[in-house]
């Protein structure tokens, strides 16, 4: 079982930066790619980014590409999401994710294909 807890939400304005931090607990944490997704009122949850399990391949969502940067820390089991440049439509609900798959392979972007969810944190971008 893996426990998945997100911090670093907030509200700023556009142009800010904010990290996102997502703390996992259980065994095994490099075993797992990690994600990013975000819902937005009224909209469905996607992917915003995912790394793999040894953190040398990452994905983006063609929205935050050049903008955002996923990152990974093995030794304290916590995935990163820093946020630059921050748009008013970057305003949404994050989540992380966890999949039991060291790689990026066929299905990363779906919401079915990860086995754990964090509860989420909030992040508003004013204009």
């Amino acid at each position: 079982q893996v426990q998945l807890v997100e911090s670093g939400g907030g509200l700023v304005q556009a142009g800010d930066s904010l990290r996102l931090s997502c703390a996992a607990s259980g065994r095994n944490f490099n075993l797992y790619t990690m994600a990013w997704f975000r819902q937005a009122p009224g909209k469905e949850r996607d992917l915003v980014a995912a790394i793999d399990g040894p953190g040398r391949n990452a994905r983006y969502a063609d929205s935050v590409q050049g903008r955002f940067a996923i990152s990974r820390d093995n030794v304290k089991n916590t995935v990163f999401l820093q946020m630059n440049g921050l748009k008013p439509e970057d305003t949404a609900v994050y989540y992380c994710a966890a999949r039991r798959d060291s790689g990026i392979h066929s299905g990363y972007l779906l919401l079915g294909e990860y086995d754990y969810w964090g509860q989420g944190t909030q992040v508003t971008v004013s204009s």
